[in-house]
Parts: structure tokens; sequence; C-alpha cells
């Protein structure tokens, strides 16, 4: 095999979908590094917000890229009303609580889902779409927009949080939150801001599988292993952790083909988050211990 072909089609296909697993592996460690619990709503939360772009798209008749900023509003517009309604009574309460409630949501929001949508795979846009040829690289104009937009968000993201008042809070509340919550840091504020950001990157994970595969209501489900699998492989509470730990995943689940068929490349994503646990319980980058 060429390594240009090689390329073609293992590296650039593991990067799209470790960029996709990063995104949303980033919402899954900031929930943990915050507000200490593992959040199994995740996946369908981003399934619904891929939903909602395909919803966009069927009203306005605006291009799927066009509709991603508005499903990121009005995801995180749930995920505020999912926490002050399921989540915010348990705050007090022992962890295992509100990791059950997350379950509880999950399972509601692929219902709704299944319900307003119905239960055969979707698609933003229909034919066949050529690659263009970059120096010998193969790519599709959505895979393109797709590692541009995993590169927009994460830097837009790492700039709030190392240089904004609020990111800093965030961070300080990540670290250590009782002595964040002593320096005067108000705690509901920056679990608005947190699930607001959790919704957004949902939507983005969720929208961007979607547009380079399909729609399924149980998208989300098979996407929630592999992004926790990345969020502890980098270390649980790094956002860098969780943008290395995505790409990781994603490069080992495409080219495991060349070991094994093709129908158990989504076990590797098990694999890897049992050795680490196993081997390096705080990550790659020494987050958190779970």
């Amino acid at each position: 095999m060429a390594i240009i072909d090689f390329i073609n089609f293992y590296i650039v296909p593991g990067l799209l979908l470790g960029s996709i697993y990063a995104v949303g592996a980033i919402g899954i460690t900031m929930v943990f590094g915050i507000l200490r619990f593992a959040h199994f709503a995740h996946g369908d939360m981003a399934t619904m917000g891929a939903f909602i772009a395909l919803a966009v798209v069927g009203l306005f008749g605006v291009t799927p890229w066009t509709a991603l900023p508005i499903a990121m509003v009005l995801t995180a517009i749930l995920a505020v009303g999912i926490d002050r309604t399921f989540y915010d009574y348990l705050r007090k309460r022992p962890a295992i609580l509100t990791v059950m409630a997350s379950l509880g949501v999950a399972l509601m929001l692929r219902s709704l889902v299944q319900v307003i949508w119905g239960v055969d795979p979707q698609t933003y846009q229909r034919g066949i779409v050529r690659p263009d040829t970059y120096f010998g690289i193969l790519l599709r104009p959505r895979e393109l927009y797709t590692f541009l937009s995993v590169i927009v968000i994460v830097v837009a993201l790492t700039i709030f949080l190392r240089a904004s008042k609020w990111g800093k809070a965030m961070r300080a509340m990540s670290d250590n939150p009782d002595l964040a919550r002593l320096s005067g840091v108000d705690n509901r504020m920056v679990t608005l801001l947190l699930w607001t950001i959790v919704g957004a990157l949902c939507a983005a994970s969720g929208f961007m599988l979607a547009i380079n595969t399909e729609l399924t209501p149980m998208m989300g489900w098979f996407l929630l292993l592999p992004m926790f699998a990345a969020a502890i492989l980098g270390g649980v509470g790094r956002v860098e952790g969780a943008v290395l730990g995505g790409l990781i995943v994603g490069m080992v689940e495409e080219l495991s083909v060349l070991v094994m068929p093709g129908q158990y490349k989504a076990a590797t994503a098990f694999v890897i988050l049992l050795l680490i646990l196993l081997v390096r319980p705080r990550g790659l980058l020494n987050g958190k211990v779970l």
C-alpha cells in the first residue's frame, strides 16, 4: 500500500473521527471536573443537537453548516433546562444519584427523538459528493469543514478558559471547588456557563458525526463510550487531554481494521478504557482520579 493511500484510507478517517470524539469528550471532562459526576446523557444530548440542526435545515432551507450555530444555541438552552429540572436539586446529594438521573435523561431524550423524527436513518443532504485533492490527500468539503470547525471550537474554548474572568472561575472550580467558593466564585453562574458550553459542544459533536455519516436515534449512545474513553485517556478535567484522547481513540479505531474485522472496531474504545483505568487512572496528562 502506498503511503498516500494509507493516509487517505486510515489516517484522515482516524483524525476525523478523533476530532469528533474530542469535541464530545471536552464536555464530559468539563462536567466531571466541575460538578464531579459522569454525565450519561451526553451522547443523547449530542443526538438531539444533530436532529435540531436537521429541523432547522428543513424549516428554513439553510445549509447544514449554517444550521449548526443555531442548533448549538438551542441545545445549550436545552442543557441548561435539563440541569435546572433534573440535576440541580440533586447537587448536594451523593453523586451516584445524579449519574442515575442522567441515565434517565438520556432515555427520555432518545425517546423524544424517536417520537419526533422516527427511527429511520436520515441525512442532511442527499447525493454523492466527490472529494477534492490537497497535495494528494482526498478531503470532501464536509470533512474539511469538520476539521476547521473543531480547530475553531478548541481554540475559542481554550482562550475563554485561560483569558476570561468566568473561564478562570471555571478552572478554579475544577481545581478546588471549596477554595473557589471561599474566594467568591458564583457557583450557580459557573454551572450555568458550564451547561451552556456543554450543550453547544454536544450539538457540535453530534452534528459533525451525522454530517459525515448519518442521523439515527442511537448515534449518541454509540458515541458515548468512545467519548468517555477519550476523556479518561487524556485525563479527566483536562480540556487538552480530552482533545489528545479523542484523537488517539479515533486513530486506534481506524487502524484496528488492519489487524481485526471492521465490525469489532467499536470494541477498541472499550479496550482503551479498561487499559487506562488499570495502568494509569489519572490519564496521560495527569487528570483527576475517578
